[in-house]
């Protein structure tokens, strides 16, 4: 099995429903990643032998180590999810979303629903340390679901067996774009003896270094801040600026072939959104996006994407 070193402040590529696919997990992995998790998966699909959830399990060989983030709220339907994935090769670990604040997820009382049932909280993770034959046991949470709770949080955390903690410093009613409280993520690292990563709207270099300083944890978390810019992690590594337009146009096209082997036709609709982050702040990049929404071919998507990102003046 594949260990993190969490003595060399590891990088973790944040799972991102609908952005972190295999695809763009080895891009980030190509670029200096230490750890990739899979997108969210429900434990109800993977029970249910769903075929598209079985492929999101997939990973690149470049993935070493590999996390499978898991979604549910039944600790039977999750011990027996647990036990799909102990027949599968590949994957040294299981993580446990105890953060996702969408509505749908709400609904399964997952995600930071559990926020709101530590008791349960803990019960779920027991269960899958009791049963999983992975290397690690983990979970993804945020600080609390109206009001930041840290000390009840590490209270709940402290002896069920987790393996390392990612703390998103954000309540579940903060959605995705109040301030991080990077002060809640060093007092719930206080109370643990586990490794910690730190994740919440760390978008450069300077951020990283910051946060790390200021939590006292052992890694940082990206999410976002890798959408459109997945070398951040080299950067963060190597304490370097921006890679070159040659180099950002070669991981572009590098994308999108990942994208269409992986997806098929799909992945020219699926890597818009991709394509949206990449090219913000880049000229004309207004025209260049309502023209790729209406591309659905590979060729012309893959010409198109080539003139843009050649004809970016240097910097």
């Amino acid at each position: 099995m594949n260990i993190i070193d969490f003595n060399s402040f590891p990088l973790a590529l944040a799972p991102l429903a609908g952005y972190t696919d295999l695809p763009f997990r080895q891009v980030a992995k190509k670029f200096g990643a230490d750890l990739t998790i899979s997108e969210m998966i429900s434990a109800n699909a993977l029970v249910f032998k769903s075929e598209k959830t079985f492929k999101m399990l997939e990973k690149s060989p470049l993935e070493e180590p590999y996390i499978v983030q898991l979604l549910g709220s039944n600790e039977d339907i999750l011990k027996d999810a647990v036990e799909i994935l102990n027949k599968k090769d590949g994957i040294d670990g299981i993580d446990l979303n105890c953060g996702c604040p969408v509505p749908k997820v709400m609904s399964q009382q997952a995600g930071s629903f559990l926020l709101k049932d530590l008791p349960k909280l803990r019960r779920l993770l027991e269960t899958i340390k009791l049963n999983s034959k992975k290397r690690y046991t983990s979970a993804k949470i945020r600080i609390g679901f109206s009001e930041k709770n840290p000390k009840e949080i590490a209270k709940a955390l402290a002896d069920s067996g987790i393996d390392f903690l990612s703390i998103h410093g954000r309540t579940k009613s903060g959605g995705y774009h109040s301030s991080v409280d990077y002060e809640a993520i060093k007092e719930i690292k206080s109370y643990l003896n586990i490794p910690v990563f730190a994740n919440g709207d760390i978008k450069d270099v300077k951020k990283a270094y910051e946060v790390k300083e200021f939590t006292g944890c052992e890694g940082v978390m990206i999410g976002r801040g890798a959408v459109g810019a997945p070398w951040i992690f080299h950067q963060i590594k190597k304490n370097e600026d921006k890679p070159t337009k040659e180099i950002v146009k070669e991981v572009i096209l590098e994308h999108f072939d990942a994208m269409i082997k992986f997806h098929s036709q799909m992945g020219v609709v699926l890597f818009r959104k991709h394509l949206h982050t990449y090219s913000k702040n880049y000229p004309n990049s207004s025209e260049f996006r309502a023209n790729i929404n209406k591309i659905e071919e590979i060729d012309e998507a893959r010409g198109m994407i080539e003139v843009f990102f050649s004809s970016i003046p240097k910097e």
